[in-house]
């Protein structure tokens, strides 16, 4: 009788462990919202400190007429190109120099600190003022950009020496456009 109640014993215990059904487990603390409120809210502080920074810096500079994108920055033409010729699209390749300041005009990066670079347009992850920036000049122009950090490196920084939302002032001059040529399946 020993081994009988044994077994049965636990076919019970099997049969009822597999008949129950278990829970999902609840969320042990709920979201309340408050910390994307707050952060939207520093945001919008933070874009417009940027903006009455930028708006000073445009009206000081009385010799230059500054445009402003439909992106969320400003530029300006050090030198313009009034030739037709058509500025790179997705897939070319641009040639182009740049120097970083930051907002005060110090010079973070030279023109020998960023090399010449080489970029496939919209194929290349570059800073998102300059991968739209670049696509309004032709070749042979000078551009100086004012981008608010949003549209530079964010709140992260570069990791070296552009800090957490830093706006930026980035003078580009756009060498030479390789145009891209699609290759034909045959």
């Amino acid at each position: 009788m020993n081994i009988k109640n044994s077994i049965l014993f636990g076919l019970f215990v099997l049969l009822t462990s597999c008949s129950q059904q278990q829970q999902a487990r609840k969320p042990i603390s709920h979201s309340s919202g408050t910390f994307i409120k707050e952060s939207i809210e520093r945001n919008i502080k933070l874009v417009a400190s940027e903006e009455k920074i930028i708006d000073s810096i445009i009206k000081n500079d009385t010799l230059k007429e500054y445009l402003a994108s439909n992106k969320g920055y400003w530029y300006k033409y050090e030198t313009k190109v009034n030739t037709i010729s058509t500025p790179p699209k997705r897939g070319d390749i641009a040639y182009f120099d740049y120097e970083v300041k930051d907002i005060l005009s110090r010079i973070i990066y030279t023109k020998e600190d960023t090399k010449p670079q080489e970029y496939f347009v919209d194929k290349e992850n570059i800073m998102m003022g300059l991968r739209d920036g670049i696509k309004l000049m032709k070749k042979g122009e000078t551009v100086t950009f004012i981008f608010p950090s949003h549209m530079a490196y964010g709140y992260h920084g570069d990791n070296k020496k552009i800090g957490t939302n830093e706006p930026l002032i980035c003078t580009v001059t756009l060498n030479d456009i390789k145009i891209d040529t699609p290759t034909k399946n045959n």
